[in-house]
């Protein structure tokens, strides 16, 4: 039924186009004598529909589209542009007025740019052929040296950001914890990673409250390099990104992974700045971070840094691309660090699909290559055959590192005519080689083979049960202003009702669905395009697989995407302008001129044909099924060369490809989504009724609860954030009692997911967490809609529900969820370490043994009942909001729930054991079999988090940061993944080493060794550190917490924070930087001696699939024995 439901409506979303085609065509007729019809007719006739449409709405189009303009001319009509005149808003008019800083900081009129962009912006092209696009965030005279920084606070998830997919970062972040250690807990890390990609078709249709899919064919950032341990505070002013326009399509067939390799090579070292790790030196001097990655037709590279160090970083950068060294002698070490990277996506099951997939293609086709390279096809192959890699990897250098394939992005507070000497003086250097751009245009169709039309059965590295269906289309990216695939996936992978997904919830079938493209090189490049439809299955769906389209409102619906896409591009918020530039640089291999800004978020022209062509090719005869099973295991007799992946391959049963291809009747069930109600529509910013403060103020408390809240007079969006912690004392009693807790918190996204997911396509936010001591609910978006959304989650929340058939299919899938948390090795040592420390924590495997145990529906349903009656909730509104109403968000929610109060007050964090003064290890043997990845973390327990402790420990940080990449990394070669980071573990400080590497190249026992020979060598390193060489690193740090934020929703998740741990030190930033002024190096030095010394309290956990005898302990009998040989940590 799964599969015939979803062949069924892009059957009748075909046939219903049709339809609608005639009559968009008699309607088109009837409006000509209105509306003069140009050559150009699916533009004008949309612009001309929208403006009848927008006549009858209460709200007009904003005005979209602005010229990167420095005075009050009016914005020129792009061809196809949808524009409405709406009243200027007070941001937008500031931002038309604004003179850009003066005649030498004229941007380019061409540029389309938002309103609410006070940025200016001017393209320009080289004598070598290089385009550069210039960003200035001039404004005003620089009044000190501090004054060169942006800022971005620490976040409150602990998210991986490397490339795993989002079903399997889903499943780590349900189980991250608040309060936990790394300094890196907040939903900064979130936003920032969904503003990283791209706003197109894939991002759409991912369930907001659960995040489980994403497009499982994902090429997105596939090679990372990571020099850079990112920082908990990253939003620097000044920043560039390159984008060459050659990627690992250009690999030649006797040297996979080429281009990729050569992407890590670049960094060893150039002729003008020979040093091997002297960039990176240099960025971690002066506050920065860089990285690089590698995709089918494109490499980007990009890196922050101080202002003040800026033009010197663009110097030293641009060496990389005018005369690198490759120095040789760092090849083999460099070539461990790519194998450690293919060694750690080969357990992703995105990743191994990815390569599955590609190997479908036909013969020949660069679809097919191993663009990941490994050990093996760099070092050892070539070695037989005799090839000289270093000669090959200069070869590809001069041959595809062109200045006339290359995009370049700056962005700094400079004004543009000093931006632009800089550009001219230093990238003038990059030679041009005078060579065509590799085109592989030419090849198309890669999957018109024999092969792609089958049922693909996969055996998953994790416990779940999915299922793919994939078509590939002629390339899209020509229709970039229509972007039929956006378009199709909104109506596919909608999941309001009448849905396909609602259809397949009511069956307990599916958890969540995506359908799109997700516009990376995978998905999308020169030869093809992918549209496929992921499903996440139950095990009941899984079953009635082959069992699994309706009705267009066409041109309707694509008017309200493109309002809704019109009015988050008009109100946009800023990012940090490293991610702002990677995402440019990209786009203007992309788009003209014009349109760099906005053609990859806007939708400009609706144009049938193009839809309908595209609608055309989505045939059952056309389709690759991919069905994901654990089932499978011992029935796939086929491997994937280089992941070995399991799989077996058959023909789509005739019976099932004849009903799907027949003439189907339309399911009653499914329809198309009524007029969305939370389209916001009023962007007024509202006067304040309280007085401005710095910091938020408590304006409401009762023995119920207590609110905080701060008005908006800084960003001027029409934006708020809420956030609510309902606090209650029975979910730590037991490792049941959290199960449940998170059943209930899971069924409670699924039971509101339908009906916000109106929301959602408004861009209004909406996320809960099951948090260690409450719920935590999220809401964010347009304000004025806002509160539909906030009182629609309370409103499932009082009246929680669920079904026998709903309760067993989450707990089905929640313990599919512990699984796959447990058999990662960073998750696992995580856990371990963390059940050591804490207090009363449960583990992951308690969790896992109390669901197995056997749970009911009357148990989760009474469970509720009692997480409801005594609660205490604590609130942060802040926004386009008055205090008036943000009172009122917490009066709904105590009316709502009608709790008592708490007996007694109930502790936000665990209690800590303080650890004896003595090294203590634990190893822990790996529960993946096949996963040859382990962990080694070297942690130092502090005391209490004291302020002062705090921040001389995240100095001790920053400065190790690069020795240790350089040491253990570079020159070790012990793993892709290593570094320092500071611990905050419910309240008790500490420092710690993690390096993540292979059990088949190095045991656990010697990466520990090396770890300490390290730290060995950073305390006499530390020791020989010059006043002013501290004074610097002083001075980077404070320039950091100086830095002004990029965004509303920065400033909110650091103050969220302290509201979450009850601190309420909401200037504690401003004490930091105190603190930091007064710190001096023999106190630091002291600080690490003191930590390092016989006294010292160590932790030690290894994760790995070899397990030393004699170490073989078991976690829990480790966990009691600390816990009644330790004491605690006194409360603070």
């Amino acid at each position: 039924m799964i599969l015939f439901t979803i062949f069924l409506f892009v059957f009748v979303a075909r046939r219903v186009f049709i339809i609608a085609l005639f009559w968009l065509t008699r309607r088109v007729a009837a409006l000509t004598t209105k509306f003069p019809v140009t050559a150009s007719c699916p533009v004008v006739c949309s612009r001309a529909l929208l403006s009848v449409r927008c006549a009858k709405a209460s709200s007009p189009l904003p005005r979209m589209p602005q010229t990167n303009k420095s005075g009050n001319t009016p914005a020129a009509d792009s061809p196809g542009s949808v524009q409405a005149e709406a009243p200027a808003s007070r941001e937008e008019s500031r931002a038309a007025a604004d003179d850009g800083g003066g005649e030498d900081n004229v941007g380019d009129r061409e540029i389309i740019k938002s309103p609410s962009d006070p940025k200016q912006y001017r393209y320009i092209v080289l004598d070598n052929g290089l385009a550069a696009l210039l960003i200035s965030d001039y404004s005003g005279p620089v009044l000190s040296e501090h004054d060169d920084l942006d800022k971005e606070e620490e976040g409150e998830d602990d998210d991986d950001e490397e490339e795993e997919d989002e079903e399997e970062e889903d499943e780590e972040e349900e189980e991250d914890h608040q309060h936990e250690d790394e300094a890196d807990v907040d939903e900064g890390r979130e936003d920032k990673k969904r503003a990283k990609k791209k706003r197109g078709s894939a991002d759409k249709q991912v369930p907001h409250w659960c995040f489980t899919e994403k497009p499982l064919l994902d090429f997105s950032r596939l090679y990372k390099r990571s020099t850079s341990i990112e920082f908990s505070f990253k939003g620097i002013y000044s920043a560039a990104a390159l984008c060459v326009g050659v990627g690992s399509f250009s690999d030649p067939s006797d040297l996979p992974g080429l281009a990729h390799f050569l992407e890590h090579m670049v960094f060893m070292g150039s002729e003008k700045y020979p040093s091997e790790n002297g960039f990176d030196a240099f960025l971690k001097k002066h506050g920065g971070s860089d990285n690089a990655s590698t995709d089918c037709e494109r490499t980007i590279f990009q890196f922050d840094v101080q202002r003040k160090s800026f033009k010197e970083a663009l110097d030293r950068w641009a060496q990389f691309f005018i005369c690198p060294l490759m120095i040789r002698d760092a090849i083999n070490r460099e070539v461990e660090a790519v194998d450690s990277e293919y060694q750690l996506a080969k357990p992703s099951d995105s990743h191994r699909k990815e390569m599955l997939f590609g190997s479908l293609a036909k013969p020949g086709h660069p679809m097919g290559k191993f663009c990941w390279g490994n050990a093996e096809t760099l070092k050892q192959e070539p070695k037989k055959k005799k090839i000289n890699v270093y000669k090959r990897l200069f070869a590809f250098w001069k041959e595809h590192y062109s200045a006339h394939y290359m995009t370049l992005t700056v962005q700094s507070k400079e004004k543009l005519d000093t931006l632009e000497k800089w550009v001219r003086e230093i990238f003038s250097k990059v030679p041009n080689n005078g060579l065509p751009k590799p085109d592989f245009s030419n090849l198309p169709d890669p999957f018109d083979t024999p092969a792609f039309c089958k049922l693909y059965r996969v055996v998953p590295v994790r416990k779940v049960h999915a299922l793919t269906i994939s078509w590939a289309l002629p390339p899209q990216e020509k229709h970039y202003r229509v972007k039929p695939l956006h378009y199709i996936s909104w109506l596919v992978g909608h999941e309001g009702a009448g849905s396909i997904l609602s259809v397949l919830r009511k069956k307990c079938w599916a958890l969540a669905l995506y359908g799109g493209n997700s516009e990376t090189g995978f998905d999308q490049n020169t030869t093809y395009s992918i549209f496929s439809v992921s499903i996440t299955l139950t095990d009941e769906g899984f079953q009635n697989f082959y069992e699994v389209k309706k009705n267009a409102r066409c041109h309707t619906i694509y008017e309200e995407i493109q309002r809704i896409e019109a009015n988050e591009f008009h109100y946009q918020e800023q990012i940090d302008p490293i991610e702002n530039v990677e995402d440019i640089c990209e786009c203007m291999q992309l788009f003209p001129k014009e349109d760099f800004l906005t053609g990859d978020h806007l939708m400009f022209e609706y144009n049938p044909e193009v839809i309908g062509a595209a609608l055309s090719l989505l045939t059952p005869e056309k389709a690759n099924l991919m069905l994901l099973s654990p089932e499978h295991e011992g029935q796939c007799p086929l491997r994937e060369k280089w992941f070995g992946t399991q799989y077996s391959v058959e023909d789509i049963e005739k019976k099932w490809m004849e009903r799907w291809s027949g003439n189907m009747e339309p399911n009653s069930d499914l329809h198309l989504p009524a007029e969305n109600e939370f389209i916001a529509t009023d962007f007024n910013l509202k006067p304040s009724d309280y007085p401005d403060t710095d910091f938020p103020v408590r304006i409401a408390s009762s023995d119920e609860g207590c609110l905080w809240y701060k008005k908006d007079n800084k960003f001027k969006i029409p934006k708020a954030y809420i956030r609510f912690h309902l606090i209650s004392p029975i979910i730590q009693q037991s490792a049941k009692n959290i199960v449940l807790f998170d059943l209930m918190v899971n069924i409670l996204g699924h039971n509101v997911a339908e009906p916000a997911y109106e929301a959602e396509v408004a861009q209004l936010d909406h996320k809960l967490v099951a948090g260690e001591h409450g719920l935590i609910i999220k809401v964010k978006g347009f304000n004025h809609k806002l509160p539909l959304l906030f009182h629609l989650i309370v409103d499932h929340l009082a009246d929680f529900s669920a079904s026998d058939d709903v309760f067993s299919m989450f707990a089905e899938q929640l313990k599919k969820t512990y699984f796959n948390i447990l058999i990662k090795p960073e998750k696992l040592g995580k856990d371990v370490r963390l059940l050591i420390l804490e207090h009363s924590r449960w583990s992951m495997v308690e969790k896992y043994q109390a669901l197995t145990a056997g749970l009911t529906c009357e148990e989760l349903l009474e469970f509720s009942r009692s997480f409801k009656a005594e609660l205490f909730a604590e609130g942060l509104v802040q926004g386009n909001v008055s205090s008036a109403e943000s009172e009122e968000f917490l009066k709904y929610v105590t009316d709502k729930l009608q709790f008592s109060k708490l007996p007694a007050e109930v502790p936000v964090m665990f209690r800590v054991v303080e650890l004896p003064q003595k090294h203590h290890i634990c190893k822990v043997k790996s529960l993946n079999k096949g996963d040859a990845n382990s962990e080694v973390t070297v942690y130092y327990q502090s005391g209490l988090k004291a302020l002062r402790e705090h921040t001389l420990m995240e100095l001790l940080v920053m400065h190790m940061e690069e020795p240790c990449f350089d040491f253990l990394r570079t020159k070790e070669t012990l793993g892709y993944h290593v570094s320092p980071t500071c611990r905050n573990t419910s309240g008790v400080l500490g420092f710690s080493v993690t390096v993540e590497t292979q059990a088949t190249k190095f045991n656990s026992e010697l990466v520990e060794l090396k770890i300490e020979e390290f730290l060995a060598s950073y305390e006499k390193e530390l020791g020989d550190l010059t006043e002013e060489a501290f004074s610097t690193q002083v001075t980077a740090l404070v320039q950091l917490k100086e830095c002004e934020d990029t965004h509303l929703g920065e400033e909110v998740n650091r103050n969220w924070q302290e509201v979450l741990t009850q601190q309420y030190v909401f200037d504690r930033l401003n004490k930091e930087i105190a603190a930091l002024k007064q710190m001096s190096r023999d106190e630091l030095l002291s600080w690490f001696q003191k930590h390092r010394d016989e006294t010292s309290r160590k932790l030690s956990v290894h994760v790995s699939n070899v397990v030393t005898s004699g170490f073989d302990a078991e976690v829990r009998h480790f966990h009691c024995a600390a816990h009644t040989s330790a004491t605690l940590f006194s409360s603070f």
